[in-house]
């Protein structure tokens, strides 16, 4: 599949987060997610951490979803923490797929049923993506929800669009009324929440019916291109959600914004939900209470 149709979409990027403690920090280990994929419709061409203080140690790695992660160790007292990364990114018009030209849903769920047969790479990896994680809890009344979304005999992107158009218009972009303990089901009840919730009632969508769909963490463009309203989400973190589609691979879909994810989307990070690639997370020992603060800056580059 070639996703070089046009002349890419180029990104500087700039993520800062600064955490202020209540007390001293004597040590602290703390995971990155800030280094974007290198994909096929995506190419990182510059990046960079700087961590305040500096860390005793740090280091890259990879994590299990094939994520690059940074990992640092701070040994010295400290009672501020500031991250800035830097980015600059590529990224390309992803090739057009025809909904209809997907496998019908069923089959897709059927291939993960037990049988004695090989497994291909995809759908190996695909599994891991299809149960219950800590943010994605497979209740009724999800299924409930999305039953008219999955019809009998439709191909698979098509219940998806079906299911992107259904939250797109029923749910209610609403900042600060949820937080990262928000479950699917109070989303349900409340309708109202941001990209994060919006992705992770998705995800319960299709597992729900035994499909395999993954939490994607990533950007978008701050500026609308000419003629296109600004998308929500922007000059913030963004999340959104890939499926499983044979025989076309992964496809993403943004449920916050009720469209397929394009050049406006650039992604870092994927997992089975919020809690495997959030941008920053650690173990400290003291600091007390904190206060929170991120800033996050898209812009095109020349």
């Amino acid at each position: 599949m070639s996703a070089a149709l046009h002349d890419p979409v180029r990104y500087a990027i700039t993520h800062e987060t600064e955490y202020a403690y209540g007390a001293e920090v004597t040590h602290a280990h703390q995971l990155l997610h800030l280094t974007p994929r290198q994909l096929p419709s995506q190419t990182c061409a510059s990046h960079s951490i700087v961590i305040d203080p500096e860390p005793t140690r740090q280091g890259q790695f990879m994590d299990a979803f094939g994520n690059p992660i940074v990992r640092a160790e701070l040994d010295k007292p400290h009672r501020q923490l500031n991250v800035t990364a830097s980015m600059s990114v590529e990224v390309w018009d992803r090739e057009v797929i025809d909904a209809r030209a997907s496998l019908q849903w069923h089959k897709v769920r059927d291939q993960f049923k037990y049988a004695a047969r090989p497994r291909s790479p995809q759908e190996i990896e695909a599994s891991v993506y299809r149960m219950e994680s800590p943010h994605v809890r497979l209740k009724r009344s999800i299924v409930e929800f999305s039953r008219e979304c999955f019809a009998r005999n439709e191909p698979i992107l098509v219940c998806a669009e079906t299911l992107l158009t259904k939250l797109h218009r029923e749910l209610k972009y609403a900042p600060n009324e949820t937080h990262i303990g928000t479950s699917v089901t109070e989303l349900l009840e409340t309708r109202r929440g941001v990209c994060q919730d919006f992705a992770h009632l998705m995800i319960a969508c299709f597992r729900v019916h035994g499909l395999a769909a993954r939490y994607v963490s990533g950007y978008l463009r701050t500026l609308p291109t000419a003629g296109k309203e600004k998308l929500v989400g922007a000059d913030a973190s963004h999340a959104w959600v890939s499926v499983y589609a044979p025989p076309f691979g992964w496809v993403d879909l943004d449920p916050t914004n009720g469209v397929r994810v394009g050049t406006d989307h650039i992604t870092l990070a994927w997992g089975r939900d919020f809690s495997d690639v959030s941008p920053l997370r650690g173990v400290i020992v003291g600091g007390g209470t904190h206060q929170l603060a991120v800033r996050v800056t898209v812009s095109e580059a020349s």
